[in-house]
């Protein structure tokens, strides 16, 4: 590490929060504090890598992104998850499943609706 690197964080970046600017989370309901429904809204509402990993999956258009349930959107995004073994995306959901949810379980289609009823 350069002397530069160091002088750098310590005078600017230290005592600064951790933004992460790479969220598919949409920025105005973060600020209006917008509660949401159930975990497909806020997992699945605007991630296209999630939608890719469905459509991957096979799964029709109108279970993806059109007016079928909720739950049924989930349903499918938990069908495709375990052929993301290996993408940060499986492990970014399960961490997210244990940190917020405190599950332990591994999200697939026959464990859906658990964790559905969890979060």
């Amino acid at each position: 590490m350069t002397s530069t690197a160091v002088k750098l964080y310590e005078k600017y970046a230290k005592n600064q929060p951790i933004i992460d600017y790479h969220c598919h989370i949409n920025p105005k309901e973060i600020a209006q504090n917008r509660q949401y429904d159930n975990i497909t809204q806020v997992w699945l509402g605007g991630d296209h890598y999630k939608w890719r990993l469905i459509r991957s999956n096979g799964t029709p258009e109108e279970e993806i992104t059109g007016s079928v349930s909720d739950r049924v959107k989930f349903q499918r995004f938990a069908e495709a998850l375990p052929k993301a073994i290996g993408n940060p995306m499986y492990h970014w959901t399960h961490l997210e499943l244990k940190r917020y949810f405190g599950y332990d379980g591994i999200l697939n289609g026959n464990t859906a609706e658990e964790v559905w009823n969890l979060c």
